[in-house]
């Protein structure tokens, strides 16, 4: 009886509202070295702004990133589009932000002009199929946000286009599946990582058992991936379908190169 009070507090609570913190050192970079830091935020499935969102707002003001990274699936209904708005509200604007679409925005029948508009007000700029260079403490950056591999049209050349190459270029593509495609064509560019998301870690996962993985995953779960250039995909913050996570605690990575 306990133990199956205990599975369900964290399958409902722990593991849903107690982010953790993942944090990685890019090449050369090091806790003593002038590092761009990037805060990567993936699928939110904004339902609510609740206790966690605003702790989890106030430890990224606290990080003080350079860039936010919003891989995908911030919200899944179109009638959320005003819970985008209040949650980056509690972000300091200052800090610059980029964002890709997910399946999700287009399962939800999302109007893009107006989330376009949403995350313009924030500082953020939405990437669907497009490139975007920034510049941090002396250092660019390059980022080339694709477009959704289910829902929309995933087109890294599209994405290229009028790409800048930086002294870092990274990209965000919210399906890892499509990430094989894009070490096929990227080796030019010189990109430093990739970021994805969609998986949610398996959200719910018995020991090595996981009983669902999203179409367009792939083989890939959560973390590291040894492609070249190497992905990082993530937990991500919320949830979907089910309300439940067992066996992958939301996350939030912090890319420092």
């Amino acid at each position: 009886m306990l133990t199956g009070a205990a599975v369900l507090t964290d399958a409902l609570w722990i593991e849903k509202y107690f982010v953790e913190v993942n944090e990685f050192y890019i090449g050369e970079a090091t806790s003593k070295t002038n590092n761009i830091k990037i805060v990567q935020l993936s699928d939110l499935h904004l339902h609510s702004i609740n206790s966690a969102l605003k702790q989890l707002a106030k430890k990224i003001n606290h990080v003080k990133p350079d860039l936010i990274a919003i891989t995908g699936d911030a919200i899944d209904e179109a009638e959320n589009l005003h819970l985008l708005d209040e949650f980056l509200s509690l972000i300091d604007k200052e800090i610059s932000k980029v964002a890709i679409l997910g399946n999700w925005e287009y399962w939800g029948e999302v109007d893009l002009k107006r989330l376009r508009e949403v995350y313009e007000k924030h500082n953020c700029k939405l990437l669907v199929n497009e490139s975007k260079q920034f510049q941090f403490k002396e250092k660019t950056l390059s980022v080339i946000g694709i477009d959704d591999f289910i829902g929309g049209y995933a087109s890294y050349k599209l994405a290229t286009d009028n790409f800048i190459k930086s002294d870092f270029n990274i990209v965000l593509n919210h399906c890892p599946k499509y990430s094989e495609q894009i070490v096929e064509r990227c080796q030019k560019h010189n990109i430093s990582f990739i970021l994805s998301g969609h998986t949610h870690g398996g959200q719910i996962r018995l020991f090595n058992y996981i009983p669902f993985l999203p179409k367009g995953s792939g083989n890939y779960i959560k973390g590291w991936y040894k492609l070249n250039p190497p992905m990082y995909v993530s937990k991500g913050i919320g949830t979907s379908i089910l309300p439940v996570r067992f066996g992958s605690r939301a996350e939030v990575a912090v890319f420092y190169c």
